[in-house]
């Protein structure tokens, strides 16, 4: 839940990215973390098992110094996909205020998307948070392999359903910062009609989305050690 903390200027916000286990989290939070300006993000923190999975949660925050002198600070938290870790991701989506959705694109995921995501509604209600209000958008991941569902596919979806849709090819970062806006302006502006944010803060949504989406202009899109490595 959002942290408001008028004394030390500072409001933190929390961000979790759930969805299928090997749907594309961790590479989602790596993108990020590598298009984000240095001074924009602080340290990514992967836990990982042995086969290279999430076991835990993967952590990063992003921050910046508003013009009135607040610390805005967003959390960026993944959950495990593996089946056995329900518990785990559920005190991972404890307190969160946007949640992105990274579903498996490639057609013989999509009854382990569906999963994921029933799972996700589960653990929200568990959590005491209303699915119907907290911001949630949905990105397809992994557009860049065969036998991924169709484009209209996807767009049919997104015609039916209310949460905002992102394609993307996490591994190259493709579609992954389009994403991120779309969660931290959807949390933004529910977050300010809640609790009016803007007024008591002095900062205006333009200046939250273009402080946190400050790009890395000194490195390439392309990771290598993301292509050696797997994409999760």
């Amino acid at each position: 839940m959002v942290q408001i903390n008028m004394q030390q200027r500072e409001l933190t916000l929390k961000i979790v990215f759930y969805g299928p286990a090997l749907s594309g989290k961790t590479t989602n939070l790596q993108a990020i973390h590598r298009l984000m300006s240095e001074d924009a993000r602080g340290r990514l923190m992967v836990l990982d098992t042995s086969d290279d999975r999430t076991l835990f949660f993967d952590l990063m925050p992003v921050f910046f110094k508003s013009e009135s002198g607040f610390t805005v600070k967003v959390k960026l938290f993944t959950v495990p996909g593996q089946v056995m870790h329900d518990s785990t991701r559920r005190i991972v989506l404890q307190g969160a205020d946007g949640i992105a959705f990274i579903a498996d694109s490639q057609i013989e995921m999509t009854s382990a998307n569906n999963d994921s995501w029933r799972n996700m509604m589960n653990n929200l209600k568990i959590n005491g948070i209303d699915p119907a209000s907290i911001p949630i958008v949905i990105q397809f991941n992994k557009r860049d392999l065969p036998g991924t569902r169709p484009d209209n596919e996807i767009d049919e979806v997104a015609r039916k359903g209310k949460e905002p849709i992102f394609k993307a090819s996490a591994i190259s970062g493709k579609g992954v910062m389009e994403t991120f806006e779309g969660i931290l302006r959807l949390t933004w502006r529910t977050m300010d009609d809640l609790y009016d944010l803007e007024e008591k803060l002095q900062v205006k949504e333009e200046e939250f989305i273009n402080n946190l989406l400050r790009k890395n202009t000194a490195r390439p899109i392309s990771n290598p050690r993301l292509d050696t490595e797997g994409r999760r």
